[in-house]
C-alpha cells in the first residue's frame, strides 16, 4: 500500500459523512471577509484536535497550524473562508441563513477540504516526514487577506516553505481536477472614481454641469478601451458595474460616482489600461466644465496568479496517477483572480494552484451540448452556485492530501 493510500483509507463513509456534515454547517452561517471568526474557530479547534501547533487571529482572522513530524521539506496548504454580499436562491435545505451573505464561491468547500486533509494527514504521520502547514486566510475575495497574513509575520511561524498548494472549485464536472503551468488567472483592479459637477433644479440644466452626463459619457467612452487600444492577440476586461448619483427625480446632484475594474494578463496591458482610464476620465470631465478633476482610489488590486512550471509538472504527475488521465484536465486560463499567489511570491517559493470540478456531470454535459452553460450551470458568485457535495468533497479532500505527500514522502 502506497504512503497515499494509507492515509486515504481513513477516509471511508463516516469520515465523508462526517466532513458533508461541516460543509453544510460552515455553508449555512456564511461570514464576510475579516469577520470570519466562527469559521476560523471550527478550522482552529479541528487543527488543535489533530495535534498542530496553531495560532489565531493572524492577519485579521487568519488561523495558522503546524505540524512538524520529522526532517524534511515544509509543505503550505491553504484555504480561504470568506463569503459574499450575494442573497442565496439555491433553495437547498442547508442555504445561508445569514441574511444577503452567501458562500457563493465555494470557500466553504475549501475549508472543508483542507481540515478533512489535515486530519487525514496528521492521523498517518508514519507515512511522511516534514512540516505540514495548514492555512485557514481571511479577505480572499477583497484581495487584503494573503497580505495581512504575510505582513503579520505568516512565515515567522511556520518557517519558510518549501511549496505553497492551494485548490479551487469551479463549475466543472466533478471528478476532476483542472492544472496547467504558467499563467492561470488574471490580474485585477477595481477603482471608484468621483466625478464633480454643479447640482441644480432639473428644470435649469443650463446653470449646472450634470455628472450623470459626465458618467454616462464616461462609461461609454471606456468601452472602446480594451477594443480600440488593446492588440487582439492580448486579453484584456474593462466592466464599469457601478454608477451612483442623486437622490431625487427633480435635482441634478453635484457629485456621480462610477466603479470600474479590469482584468489583465500582461503587466504592460495593465499599465495601458490604467492610463487610459484615467485619460478618458480626466478628458470627459474637462469637456464637461467640471469644477474640478476627478478623483481615483483604488479598491483593490489582485495579482497574477502563474503556476511554478517545475513544481506544476511534479504534481500533475501525481495527479494523474492518483486519478487517472480521465481525472485530470488542463486548466485553461481564466479572468478570474486569487491573491494565492502572494504567498509563494512573498516566501520565494514555488506555488500551484488548481481547479476542482464541482458541478454534475451529466447536467454539465447536457448543457455543453445545448449551449446552455452560463444558462444550466450557474458559476462562482452565482446566487444559484451549489457544489455538488459527492464526489466533490472526497476528491478534494484527496487532491491536498496527494499533493502535500508528492513532497512530504517518507
Amino acid at each position: 500500500m502506497s504512503g497515499i493510500d494509507a492515509v486515504l483509507t481513513r477516509l471511508d463513509d463516516t469520515a465523508q459523512a462526517e466532513l458533508a456534515a461541516l460543509y453544510r454547517d460552515l455553508h449555512q452561517h456564511p461570514e464576510p471577509a475579516f469577520e470570519e471568526k466562527r469559521t476560523a474557530r471550527i478550522a482552529a479547534d479541528r487543527l488543535r484536535e489533530s495535534g498542530f501547533e496553531v495560532r489565531t487571529g493572524v492577519g485579521g482572522t487568519g488561523v495558522v497550524g503546524v505540524l512538524r513530524n520529522g526532517e524534511g521539506p515544509t509543505v503550505a496548504l491553504r484555504a480561504d473562508m470568506d463569503a459574499l454580499p450575494v442573497l442565496e436562491r439555491t433553495g437547498l435545505p442547508y442555504a445561508s441563513v445569514e441574511n444577503g451573505l452567501m458562500h457563493a464561491c465555494g470557500h466553504d468547500m475549501h475549508v472543508t477540504c483542507l481540515s478533512g486533509a489535515a486530519q487525514l494527514l496528521s492521523a498517518a504521520r508514519d507515512q511522511w516526514q516534514g512540516t505540514l502547514v495548514a492555512l485557514f486566510q481571511p479577505a480572499e475575495e477583497i484581495a487584503a487577506g494573503a497580505k495581512a497574513m504575510v505582513d503579520d509575520g505568516l512565515f515567522d511561524l511556520t518557517g519558510p516553505p518549501s511549496v505553497v498548494l492551494g485548490q479551487h472549485v469551479f463549475p466543472r464536472p466533478a471528478g476532476t481536477v483542472f492544472i496547467r503551468p504558467g499563467e492561470i488567472l488574471g490580474a485585477a483592479d477595481s477603482i471608484e472614481i468621483r466625478l464633480y459637477g454643479r447640482g441644480g433644479h432639473s428644470s435649469q440644466p443650463e446653470r449646472t454641469v450634470d455628472p450623470v452626463v459626465l458618467a454616462a459619457a464616461i462609461v461609454m467612452r471606456l468601452q472602446t478601451v480594451v477594443s480600440r487600444e488593446v492588440s487582439p492577440f492580448e486579453r484584456a476586461v474593462l466592466t464599469v458595474a457601478q454608477i451612483h448619483a442623486g437622490h431625487k427625480e427633480n435635482v441634478i446632484a453635484d457629485e456621480a460616482s462610477i466603479t470600474l475594474n479590469i482584468r489583465t494578463f500582461s503587466p504592460e496591458v495593465r499599465r495601458r489600461l490604467l492610463a487610459a482610464i484615467e485619460r478618458v476620465v480626466n478628458a470627459e470631465a474637462t469637456a464637461s466644465g467640471a469644477p474640478r478633476p476627478p478623483a481615483f482610489h483604488t479598491l483593490n488590486a489582485f495579482p497574477l496568479t502563474a503556476n511554478d512550471p517545475t513544481a506544476t509538472v511534479r504534481l500533475t504527475e501525481a495527479f494523474t496517477t492518483r486519478f487517472g488521465p480521465a481525472g485530470v484536465a488542463d486548466m485553461a486560463p481564466m479572468m478570474g483572480s486569487e491573491d494565492f499567489g502572494v504567498f509563494g511570491t512573498a516566501a520565494g517559493a514555488p506555488s500551484v494552484f488548481w481547479g476542482l470540478g464541482s458541478a454534475d456531470p451529466s447536467r454539465y454535459a447536457r448543457a455543453e451540448q445545448a449551449g446552455r452553460l452560463g444558462e444550466d450551470v450557474p458559476g462562482n458568485h452565482s446566487p444559484f452556485f451549489a457544489p455538488l457535495i459527492f464526489p466533490t468533497l472526497p476528491m478534494g479532500v484527496e487532491a491536498l492530501v496527494t499533493a502535500a505527500l508528492t513532497w512530504l514522502h517518507s
